[in-house]
Order: structure tokens, then C-alpha cells, then sequence
């Protein structure tokens, strides 16, 4: 989701003048940390833009870096780990400006403060938006300089020496004319009485020494010896286990509860009776599973008893035939269609999605009269705090919450259901408990990938190029509940990206939306949110442009892109690496896409082949970025990897029905993954440039599926306007 826009946006970091914009003073205070050393507070821009001085009690930065007698170098990290490697590209940003080696940097979780630690692209406590490494690059690089600057300072004072005559290196400051050395842990007291300085020249890509390349994750050797602790890992003195039912329909309600069988298992301590769920709470999680499975539990279903995916599908379409908000308008589309010499109409349609992360959903918590510990791995921890205090009663500081290593979060740990649950079952049980929903749970009880309809067409001229792109969707606004300040005239900004600001040179463009929630179905996040949908459309649809002019399906997009250099270059070169245009066996083709979302430009080049009883198999991607300026190759090449993974598994398998107003899927046989031997052969190939970077977590996701497609009617000439797959519809005649 693309949300820079709420924030401040273009912030120039070196400017100093504070008439004509933030300056660098007005991030980064320092001051004495207790028990010695220099404590660096960076305030990173927020929503508001209310930014205070150092010595104001009311002075609130997003992250604290604390360089520590010992010469330790600690951040506060605002935001989680999740697989995505933020937790070694964001301390290569402050020890590359520091010069320190990399393991030198040491992180904590941050608490739960909005106002501390909101992300400076979202404006709240939250990890999204591919937007980490995007919003830390000139704040965090700012606090490594300065503090570098100040403990040169110091100890060109302690030598009586001139500052430029020093400079730092590993972890000290030197003055190459007398040999001398300093270790930063000896400045920090020192450091901490220094003027911040006005001023401090940020490193030059060439002298980049850390940024760029491939360091090894910091997190990795406590994932493999075992020592890294997850939601799920922990365990207060006393924790109990409980696991728990649902209503099985939307808005349904426990209507009674026989619960004699189940608290005779053995280990099974308590039954908890929620309005619209029953927990049980035991020992260990074998005798919490059997104790459920023992409950004979009655429910009324409520009102969505009837409830079906395809009745949501004719109200997202119905509501398409009514026009919606204005989302982009570019010259005027409806007169260049009525001269068009051909015209191009097709519907789209994508499911709902579940986010099936590998970490079950769990949250353990210990409710008191006089306070509530929560401990769980959530991307917006800030908000657990918060559902915490509200369910409980208790005053905001009363609830501590704990973050801990996120098991897969794709968007589904931006929401705090499973919180609000585990707080509602511990309130009735004497001392702390464990909540972990099974697959099933899981599955059947997400918070899913928003359906959405899509009407699209386009007119061509007498060499097939188009001269009008009219575009208009339905489906669910998940920042509309999860952010209501950015949903303004009927529109948001995840809503929409990837369907506006295309990179194609398009003269006439039209773009509405109509935000139709369906009943009773909550909708989220999921990984690529907005572009995952549209992508789909526009790429796909593009390439439905392409055949009809009869081009090839690169030619007609490169021909386009004449005011986009940098998409253009990454279509080339994922076409040059993939071979197009080369010849394939029977039933095999290649489908290309190309994007700008997430600040990250990206072009996919799929190789696929269709059996003749219609099964798809993706046998190699080729994948090209330009993401700007790169930290982390390997991060990069990871995320994208693991995104055309998810993406290819949504394209292949991905599809919640409901049918009786609930979920048919219940696990891993009825909602597919992908299978290692089914994963593709997948190349990254990494534009380098010094432009300031682009997020990488979400792009290889939204870009896939319509190269999937795009390939499947290059191998069989059937085009799929609907996913996923229809293996059926891509059978070869007998």
C-alpha cells in the first residue's frame, strides 16, 4: 500500500535553514544517557509535523540509538522483523554514517508509543508499506553522521586538535598526523555534552562501504541455533494453553455449550464462553485441541447464514454499472473512445485471499486487577496496547506489551482480532494464557484479501495504439476501517495503486472507484494489497491491447514508455534475460509485466506450460528492479523471491469461497501452497542507481500473477480474466 502521501513527502534532510523546510536539527537531539554515554534521539517526521525541542518534556522522536560506554551502539527499533531483513538493513544504514562494523549495532524492540515511534510514511506505529528501508534512509543515515560528527568533536577536544585533522574509523576516532586513537565508547560521555552540529555532509554513494552489499543477517544465527523468540515462544511462569472454536458463519453467536466430555480430558483446566466463540484453556496444547474437539457446541449463524461468494461477486458487479469516485482523470476519455477505430472491453474479477501464515495465530496474555502484560508478534503494536486497555478498563500504561519475532506477517499481523480474543479468554483465567488458533481457525476466521470486479476497456487507433483507457472497480477499502483519515472523497491511496499513475504514456485515462464492502466478511492487508489487484488488471489488459494490435506483447508496451526511462529499462532487460522472442516447445509461453508500485520499479518476464488436461506449471521467472539506491543485494533479491513465491501460489491455488456464510477452505489440502518442487526457477537482476530506494517486500507479488497469465494465453491463446486458474477452462480438446 502506498500511504507516503499523508506524510511528508520530498523532505530535502539537508537543508538547514528551518524557513525553508525541517532541517537536521529539527530530527536529531542528543543529550547524556543515564549511567554515561551519547544518547541520540532521531525524531523522524510524523503526520502532524509537531516536532519539539530536546529539553521539552513533550519531545517525542520515533527511534533512541544509544552508544554506550563500551562502545555498543544500541537502536530502538520501531519497527519488526518479520523475515524481511529489516533488522540488518536498517542498522547497515547507521553503522555505514558511523563507521562501525555492522555487528556492532545491537536492536530492541520498541514499546508501543504512537506518538515515539510512528513510521514516518504511515504516520502510525506500524511495519507495511514495504516502506521500512524507504522511511529510515535519510533519518537514520542523518543520526549515524551526526553522532559520528559529535564524537569527533569530542575528541578533537580532548587533543586540542583541529576536527577536519580526525577522522572515524571501526569504532574510532583517529588522527592519522600524531597515530593517536580514541575508542567511541571512551567519547560517548563527551560526545553527549557536544553541540549538535547544523550541518553534517551525508556519504556520497561511492563511499558507501557497508550500503550495497551483501552482509549476512543478523538474525539468522538465533534462528538456526533456536534462541530466537517469536510470539509463540513465550512462556511466563504459569502459562496455560487454550485454543479455540468461532462462530463458523459470519455474525454468528454461541447459542449453548455442552462441555462435560471436554473437561473430563485430561490436562483441561477451563472452558471460556465468549459471545461469539468458546476457548478451551489446559496445560499444554494436546489437551486444549482434545478438549475442543470433546465440546458439542450449538450456534446461531445470524444474519450472513446464507451468504455466498458468488452473491458477493453480482453486487461488486452490479455496483460497477454506476459510476464511482474519481480516482484519475486524464484528458477526456470518452471522447477519444467514440473515435477509436477499434474498442477493447473485458471484466476481471479476483477472489478473496487468506494470508495462511506459517506462525499460527497466538497472543498470550496475563490480565490483573491492577494491570495487563501482553506478549505477541504484531506489526502495529502500538495498536495491541491500545485493544488491550479498551477490553480491560485499565489506563493506556497499564498494559505492557511485548513484540517479539514475527513467524510470516504478509498484513494479517497488522490487525489485533487475534489479540482482542486472546485479552476477552484471558480475563477469566487466573493467571496468564497462550492463545493459538489451529489451521482451521486460522483459515476459516482471517481477515481476508478484499474480492474486487473490474470493468476496463480501451480504444486503439489505425496502428492499434490507445487513444482512451477507461477503468472502473469495486471491492472492499481496508484503510477506509483501518486509517478512516486517508479515505477522503470515496477513494484511498492502497485502494488505487496500480491502477493510476500507470507507467504507460496514455492520452486519455479515466479511473473510478466504488467502495462496496461485502456483509459480514472482514477484509485486510495482504501482502501487496492494492497493486495485487490492479496490477493483475492493467498488465493483463494491457497485454489484451497487444493482441488485438496483433504486436508483441514487449514491443507494444516498450513503445509506450518513452516518458518512463527507468521502466523501460527494466522491461528490456527482463525481456533480454528471459530469451524473448526465442522459440518454445508446444504449450509453453512467456507473459511479461511491468510496474511502479511501492516507490520500486519492476518488470517479470513468466515462462509457463499448460498440459493438455490444463494443469499450469510456472517453470522460471525472470525478474528486473530498479528499486534506487540498494542496501541489502541480498535482502532485495530474497523478498523478491519469496514474493513471486507467494504471488505464483495466489495465480495457481489462491481462492476463499464461502458458501452458508462460511469459509469452505479449511487447511493446507483445500487451500493450496505452492510445493517446493512446483516453485519456479527464479532470476533477479537489480538495476543499480543512486536514486533514494523503493520497497521491495510487496513488487514481486503484484507483478507475477498477470505475467502468469499473460503466459498462459501465449502457451494456449485462452485468457484468464479471473483468478486463480481454471484449470479446466485450459484443457486441450480430445
Amino acid at each position: 500500500m502506498v500511504l507516503d502521501r499523508i506524510a511528508f513527502q520530498g523532505i530535502d534532510f539537508d537543508r538547514t535553514s528551518s524557513a525553508d523546510g525541517p532541517s537536521r536539527r529539527t530530527f536529531l537531539r542528543a543529550g547524556a544517557a543515564a549511567g554515561g554515554g551519547l544518547l541520540l534521539s532521531l525524531s523522524l517526521p510524523f503526520v502532524s509535523g509537531d516536532v519539539k525541542a530536546a529539553n521539552s518534556a513533550s519531545f517525542v522522536p520515533n527511534a533512541f540509538i544509544r552508544i554506550s560506554g563500551d562502545g555498543q551502539i544500541v537502536l530502538t527499533m520501531p519497527y519488526v522483523e518479520m523475515g524481511q531483513g529489516t533488522y540488518t538493513a536498517i542498522p547497515m544504514l547507521i553503522a555505514e554514517e558511523l563507521e562501525v562494523d555492522l555487528k556492532q549495532v545491537r536492536l530492541q524492540h520498541a514499546p508501543p508509543n504512537e506518538k515515539l515511534y510512528a513510521n514516518p510514511l504511515l504516520g502510525v506505529q506500524a511495519t507495511g508499506n514495504s516502506n521500512a528501508i524507504r522511511g529510515a534512509w535519510y533519518p537514520l543515515r542523518q543520526a549515524g553522521a551526526i553522532a559520528r560528527a559529535m564524537l569527533v568533536s569530542a575528541a578533537a577536544e580532548h587533543w586540542k586538535v583541529d576536527p577536519a585533522s580526525c577522522r572515524a574509523q571501526s569504532g574510532k576516532v583517529r588522527h592519522p598526523p600524531t597515530g593517536r586513537s580514541i575508542k567511541y565508547g571512551d567519547l560517548a560521555a563527551d560526545a553527549s555534552r557536544m553541540v549538535v552540529p547544523a550541518n553534517v555532509a551525508l556519504k556520497r554513494p561511492e563511499e558507501f562501504k557497508l550500503i550495497g552489499t551483501a552482509a549476512k543477517r543478523l538474525d539468522t544465527p538465533a534462528k538456526v541455533n533456536g534462541t530466537a523468540v517469536y510470539g509463540i515462544d513465550v512462556r511466563p511462569p504459569g502459562v496455560k494453553i487454550a485454543t479455540l472454536a468461532q462462530s463458523p458463519a459470519f455474525g454468528g453467536h454461541v447459542k449453548g455449550v455442552e462441555d462435560a466430555a471436554a473437561k473430563a480430558v485430561k490436562g483441561v483446566r477451563q472452558i471460556v464462553r465468549l459471545d461469539d466463540a468458546v476457548a478451551v484453556v489446559a496445560d499444554h496444547m494436546g489437551a486444549a485441541k482434545k478438549g475442543l474437539a470433546a465440546l458439542v457446541i450449538e450456534w446461531e449463524d445470524g444474519p450472513h447464514a446464507e451468504l455466498n461468494t458468488g452473491e458477493v461477486a453480482r453486487k461488486l458487479e452490479e455496483a460497477t454499472l454506476s459510476s464511482g469516485a474519481v480516482a484519475q482523470n486524464i484528458g477526456d476519455a470518452d471522447k477519444a473512445m467514440a473515435s477509436a477505430v477499434t474498442k477493447v472491453e473485458a471484466t476481471y474479477q479476483v477472489p478473496f485471499l487468506a494470508h495462511a501464515t506459517m506462525e499460527p495465530m497466538n497472543c498470550t496474555v496475563h490480565v490483573r486487577k491492577d494491570g495487563c502484560e501482553v506478549w505477541v508478534g504484531s506489526q502495529a503494536i502500538g495498536r495491541v496496547q491500545a485493544a488491550a486497555a479498551k477490553i480491560t478498563g485499565l489506563p493506556l500504561d497499564k498494559v505492557v506489551a511485548h513484540n517479539h519475532l514475527i513467524g510470516g506477517g504478509f498484513g494479517r499481523r497488522l490487525e489485533i482480532d487475534g489479540v482482542v480474543r486472546a485479552v476477552q479468554i484471558a480475563q477469566q483465567v487466573d493467571g496468564p494464557v497462550k492463545v493459538v488458533w489451529t489451521r482451521e481457525e486460522d483459515i476459516q476466521h482471517d481477515m481476508y484479501r478484499p474480492y474486487w470486479f473490474d470493468r476496463i476497456s480501451a480504444g486503439l487507433d489505425e496502428k492499434g495504439m490507445p487513444v482512451a483507457w477507461n477503468h472502473r472497480f469495486a471491492g472492499s477499502s481496508v484503510l477506509a476501517r483501518w486509517l478512516p483519515p486517508v479515505f477522503e472523497n470515496g477513494l484511498d491511496p492502497d485502494t488505487t495503486e496500480g491502477a493510476i499513475n500507470l507507467v504507460y504514456a496514455l492520452p486519455n485515462l479515466h479511473v473510478e472507484y466504488l467502495r462496496v464492502e461485502p456483509p459480514g466478511i472482514p477484509t485486510a492487508f495482504w501482502r501487496s494489497v492494492g497493486p495485487s489487484h490492479n496490477v493483475f488488471v492493467t498488465e493483463s489488459f494491457m497485454d489484451e491491447l497487444a493482441a488485438a494490435a496483433k504486436q508483441d506483447a514487449v514491443a507494444y508496451r516498450l513503445a509506450l514508455l518513452g516518458k518512463a526511462p527507468r521502466a523501460k529499462a527494466v522491461l528490456e532487460l527482463a525481456a533480454e534475460k528471459a530469451g524473448w522472442g526465442q522459440p518454445l516447445p508446444e504449450r509453453v509461453g512467456r507473459g511479461v509485466s511491468v510496474q511502479f508500485v511501492f516507490g520500486s520499479y519492476l518488470a517479470q518476464v513468466a515462462e509457463v506450460e499448460v498440459s493438455k488436461d490444463g494443469m499450469v506449471r510456472v517453470r522460471r521467472v525472470v525478474c528486473a528492479i530498479d528499486c534506487g539506491a540498494v542496501v541489502n543485494p541480498d535482502t532485495v533479491r530474497a523478498q523478491i523471491e519469496s514474493g513471486i513465491i507467494f504471488g505464483v501460489t495466489a495465480a495457481l491455488y489462491g481462492e476463499i469461497t464461502l458458501k452458508g456464510g462460511r469459509v469452505e477452505q479449511s487447511n493446507f489440502d483445500t487451500y493450496r501452497m505452492l510445493r517446493m518442487n512446483e516453485a519456479p526457477a527464479i532470476e533477479i537482476h537489480i538495476v543499480q542507481n543512486s536514486e533514494p530506494p523503493g520497497g521491495v517486500g510487496e513488487t514481486g507479488t503484484s507483478a507475477i500473477v498477470p505475467a502468469v497469465s499473460n503466459a498462459i494465453f501465449a502457451a494456449t491463446g485462452k485468457r484468464l480474466r479471473k483468478m486463480p486458474v481454471d484449470n479446466a477452462a485450459l484443457k486441450q480438446p480430445v
